[in-house]
């Protein structure tokens, strides 16, 4: 199964890609969309919405895994990255890919069994699970990682395949 990890977001979109069968990963690509803030928002939603077709189309992903939202303090820069978040979910959509979601919890649960980890343990065991020479850069780039290996373990739990009528 080929996941596509995104973390959301408007100045810089982690992604990462990973191939997992058998219990195995395989890193396929990762790296950063990013917009500059000299843009109208309006045009860099586009570049953010181009990028992802452009991502989609290369790496042929059977699934994304992606962040769920949630509200903190700043609710302009939620907004915005909603917005964001929205047009990353229609290009997969449009490519017909399935689409799940995980929240910051569950993707710290899935990576250090822990789901109150500290940010750089959760960037350790993506590197040691991936077999990475180093943390992937940006953050939002490891982070996307995660949430693709998050979606693989999910993937293949019994409680998915019981959710999904595959076992009685």
């Amino acid at each position: 199964m080929r996941i596509l990890g995104i973390d959301p977001g408007y100045a810089t979109i982690g992604y990462g890609i990973i191939e997992y069968d058998n219990f195995r990963f395989k890193t396929v690509a990762y790296g950063a969309i990013t917009t500059t803030p000299d843009k109208a928002f309006p045009d860099r939603l586009c570049d953010i919405f181009d990028d992802m077709q452009t991502l989609i189309k290369t790496y042929q992903p059977q699934c994304l895994s992606i962040e769920k939202l949630y509200f903190n303090t700043n609710t302009t820069t939620a907004i915005d990255v909603a917005q964001a978040r929205g047009v990353i979910l229609l290009a997969s959509r449009i490519a017909y890919i399935q689409i799940y979601e995980y929240t910051p919890l569950q993707v710290k649960q899935s990576i250090t069994g822990y789901g109150r980890a500290e940010k750089h343990q959760v960037m350790e065991m993506v590197k040691s699970l991936l077999q990475l020479n180093s943390v992937p850069k940006p953050d939002d780039t490891a982070d996307a990682l995660a949430l693709a290996i998050c979606h693989a373990h999910c993937s293949g739990s019994l409680y998915s395949k019981l959710a999904k009528g595959i076992v009685k």
